[in-house]
């Protein structure tokens, strides 16, 4: 069950809903009681600003269709950086994409993938395949900044090669039900993953990370950090899922999960999992939600700074561990000026 395909058979009882374990944060099937009409062909898309002065091969989707660029091309990339823009321009209809990148053994891709809504009511669905050669190597920087009133729903299917490595950035803030899922095949081998997030939420926004990584070969490494601040009446969602199956020996899994809450009404939703069934591993993870430290705070004020900006200085240190952790310096900085620009509307 998945929105995708309630949208190609138009059943509602495809939707997943909180009687689905992996779901029962994320409910569908009680949100959507009516399938809007598929969304229709849309030919242009106003310049999103926060991908300007960013360099690489371009790649538009509107509304579930390509637009522009050649993903055929981007994905036989040996090295280099390529945006992909997944724009939804259609008031209260609904859509599905597929979008698959492949990356030769020993290529090495930079991917920027922004998911932007241009209209409202709209629900969205994508999914891809993402393939990783021997020794490859892919950044991944994902943004999720659509409207309030919107349904997006996105899962990606990640498979390495031996000695490849990939990392993934997730920035999100959240919409009407927001999730986005990484499913990720480990072959051990000497691949290592870094799967990072940030969540930024505000009014009554959701949003929804869950990854699951499964461990099939000895000698891999996977690293997880996920944050986040929620304010108003949001909700967010971190589910990670680490299984690490027999024969894996010497896998180095960690998975941490950290969230800010900034009013009573806010709420986060975390289960972070481990699945061991192999012996000489080192795997660990943790997770804490609670509200900004008062001794911290105090410190920041006993040194001048108004309380106002004591909490915005604290939480902006806060989410920029993940942001700074992307090897990519453009990207990087553009992340770094998104989660400036989130928490400005937060605090």
């Amino acid at each position: 069950m998945s929105l995708a395909s309630a949208l190609r058979t138009r059943d509602l009882a495809e939707l997943p809903g909180r009687r689905d374990e992996d779901w029962r944060w994320t409910d569908l099937r009680g949100l959507i009681r009516a399938l809007p009409p598929e969304s229709p062909p849309v030919a242009q898309a106003a310049e999103n600003p926060v991908l300007a002065g960013l360099d690489g091969a371009r790649v538009l989707y509107i509304s579930g269709r390509l637009i522009e660029g050649d993903p055929v091309r981007m994905s036989a990339l040996g090295e280099g950086t390529a945006i992909r823009r997944f724009v939804s321009a259609s008031e209260g209809t609904a859509h599905h994409l597929d979008a698959p990148v492949e990356v030769e053994a020993g290529g090495s891709l930079t991917l920027i993938d922004s998911f932007e809504g241009q209209a409202g009511g709209y629900l969205a669905s994508a999914s891809g395949a993402i393939r990783l050669g021997e020794g490859a190597s892919v950044e991944r920087i994902v943004i999720l900044d659509e409207p309030e009133d919107a349904v997006s729903v996105a899962r990606f299917d990640v498979a390495l090669s031996p000695g490849a490595r990939f990392s993934q950035t997730v920035l999100a803030s959240g919409a009407k039900r927001q999730r986005i899922e990484t499913h990720l095949h480990h072959p051990g081998a000497g691949a290592s993953v870094r799967l990072d997030g940030a969540y930024l939420l505000g009014g009554g926004r959701h949003s929804d990370q869950t990854t699951v990584v499964v461990h099939t070969g000895a000698g891999g490494e996977t690293a997880q950090l996920c944050k986040g601040v929620v304010a108003d009446r949001a909700r967010a969602v971190f589910q990670g899922r680490i299984l690490v199956e027999a024969g894996a020996d010497g896998t180095d899994a960690r998975m941490g999960h950290h969230g800010l809450i900034l009013s009573d009404r806010a709420e986060i939703d975390a289960k972070p999992e481990l699945l061991i069934h192999a012996d000489d591993v080192a795997c660990a993870h943790g997770n804490t939600v609670g509200a900004l430290d008062a001794e911290a705070i105090f410190y920041a004020r006993s040194r001048g700074l108004p309380e106002a900006a004591a909490k915005a200085l604290l939480t902006l240190a806060f989410v920029g561990e993940v942001t700074a952790r992307i090897a990519h310096d453009g990207a990087r900085a553009m992340a770094e000026a998104w989660v400036e620009a989130r928490l400005g509307g937060l605090l």
